[in-house]
């Protein structure tokens, strides 16, 4: 029971933990660094992660400053950026970039709450997906006699219990973040 369930907890917490980061890319309307998270900058020859190049930092609520580690890269930050279709425009003044994060309009706000629960769906289909594996490997291990029909009927409660658990964390974590969209 306890591998399985450990393993159980392992990969819900990696679900959670993908969905967060997928989230955080989904632009609110005010500044958030975690938005350039996924931002490649073509650096003498090599893509190289933003954030390794730069330092990001939230100047005001909607403003974001990065300010390059070189300041010969701004050319190539500022490219990377216009190429990432982020949906800003950034300013370069020659030793750093803005990103001036626009108004988010209402139909804009309902299409990314739209993305937010396509996200959180996926989220949920991943965990349930989980389930079903943690299942069939507890009824392989009663059938093959390692278990018996009381521990098999524990560890399948175990696990849907820790399967509701998720499903009601994933669900308010898409509900914030959709209030955050939301919040004008």
């Amino acid at each position: 029971m306890a591998h399985s369930t450990k393993t159980l907890n392992e990969r819900i917490e990696k679900t959670k933990q993908i969905l967060r980061e997928n989230l955080n890319t989904v632009r609110a309307g005010r500044a958030n660094a975690a938005l350039l998270d996924k931002v490649m900058v073509d650096y003498y020859g090599s893509p190289t992660p933003l954030k390794s190049l730069a330092n990001i930092s939230v100047p005001e609520s909607r403003t974001l400053l990065i300010s390059p580690f070189d300041p010969k890269s701004v050319g190539d930050i500022e490219r990377a950026i216009n190429e990432a279709n982020l949906g800003i425009n950034p300013t370069n003044d020659g030793k750093c970039v803005r990103l001036q994060i626009p108004a988010l309009t209402e139909e804009r706000r309902k299409e990314l709450t739209k993305t937010t629960k396509k996200m959180g769906e996926d989220a949920k289909v991943a965990v349930r997906n989980l389930r079903r594996e943690i299942n069939e490997d507890i009824k392989k291990r009663e059938k093959a006699k390692e278990i018996s029909e009381d521990e098999k009927n524990e560890e399948l409660e175990a696990t849907q219990k820790a399967i509701d658990k998720a499903i009601k964390e994933i669900t308010e974590i898409i509900a914030a973040k959709d209030k955050e969209i939301l919040e004008v």
